[in-house]
């Protein structure tokens, strides 16, 4: 173990980001799967939704709570490493993963290898420019959500084979794709099914799945529609530090472990990880030495603002993090307030307005309300 490369933290133990705007998705599109619903006939639907990539619908009635804080700081903590198509996290000192395999195990589809994914080798036949043209595409271009949207207008005196693969088609844009041209200015937005990525932590987490993901009775299948979600900014940083039981993987025999993609990169520090867990000896547990507490960037929170509290002759700063403030109106009624010097301060306003008990970031927020009184 010892002689063994694991790979380092993205952020330093302690001071990972905390969420200042919210993710954004592109996913589950009302528009979009309202305009499949009204131009399907109620069997196409239907037949749409008991297929394979039926599950994407049968989500997205479900409502489900999308909790973005959860995500934001399982992302958070991260571990830094050179492979494009899958994730590590810590939880204490358990490391987590979320690749291909357990992408496959939550939504229930075949993830095997397909060679040339990202340009696939496909013939174009009649058939299929005929389709293209119907919807006003390019075969090279492909449609967008607008485009099918549209198309779904249109499309009742179609053939129910090409309704049926128009529903295919938004399934596919408006879930697994998952992008559109659109500007969020108060959130950064992730491309493709991001959601997939709160169950995964709901499962990994198995004790957090229960207190936060509002699990559904009998465990539906697949593992995707198990939970209903939850919303809210909940102290999901330390409920995530707190777990005692995590699933680390879908377990498969050694030879498995590994998903196969094109293009992919080689490292060896997350190869490590797993040839570490499968020789293990019985009961051995990671523990915090493995991993180095320093992380490869240092994060320097932009909304931090200092307010100055006297105490007795000298001056004394106290910085009030925005993370510990509980509502929006909150956060914007501290920006307004300027860094006061210490003698801006009445004196009415000392030591003796604070009360018994508090500590000095309590202190503090005492003092801002002061202020704004």
């Amino acid at each position: 173990m010892d002689s063994l490369e694991l790979p380092k933290r993205i952020f330093t133990l302690g001071e990972e980001p905390f969420p200042i705007k919210s993710i954004a998705y592109h996913t589950n599109d009302s528009k979009l799967f309202s305009a499949v619903k009204n131009a399907l006939h109620d069997d196409e639907y239907e037949e749409l939704k008991e297929s394979r990539l039926g599950v994407f619908l049968k989500f997205k009635e479900m409502d489900f709570g999308w909790a973005s804080w959860l995500v934001h700081y399982m992302l958070c903590f991260q571990l830094n490493i050179k492979k494009k198509y899958e994730l590590w996290s810590l939880v204490g000192a358990d490391p987590v993963r979320f690749s291909l395999i357990e992408f496959e195990q939550l939504i229930g589809l075949n993830c095997e290898y397909i060679e040339h994914l990202e340009n696939p080798r496909c013939e174009v036949t009649n058939e299929m420019a005929s389709f293209w043209e119907r919807i006003g595409v390019s075969v090279d271009a492909g449609p967008s959500s607008e485009q099918i949207i549209r198309a779904l207008k249109r499309c009742q005196e179609w053939s129910r084979d090409d309704r049926m693969r128009l529903g295919y088609l938004a399934i596919f844009s408006g879930f697994i794709e998952g992008r559109k041209a659109k500007d969020f200015t108060k959130s950064y937005t992730v491309d493709g099914f991001i959601q997939v990525l709160q169950v995964w932590i709901y499962h990994a987490l198995p004790e957090l799945g229960a207190n936060y993901g509002n699990p559904l009775p009998n465990r539906p299948s697949p593992p995707l529609m198990a939970f209903k979600g939850g919303k809210g900014r909940k102290c999901f940083k330390d409920a995530i530090s707190r777990q005692t039981r995590v699933i680390n993987y879908v377990e498969r025999n050694i030879e498995e472990m590994f998903p196969k993609w094109d293009n992919d990169r080689e490292d060896v520090t997350v190869e490590n990880i797993i040839q570490v867990m499968f020789n293990a000896p019985p009961n051995w547990k990671w523990t915090m030495n493995c991993w180095e507490d320093e992380g490869i960037y240092q994060w320097t929170n932009p909304k931090t603002h200092v307010v100055y509290v006297k105490e007795e002759s000298s001056a004394k700063s106290l910085v009030v993090r925005e993370e510990d403030m509980e509502r929006p109106s909150k956060r914007a009624r501290s920006e307004a307030i300027p860094d006061y010097p210490s003698e801006a301060i009445p004196d009415a306003r000392s030591e003796a307005s604070i009360p018994d008990g508090c500590c000095r970031e309590e202190a503090g927020n005492h003092r801002k309300r002061e202020l704004l009184s």
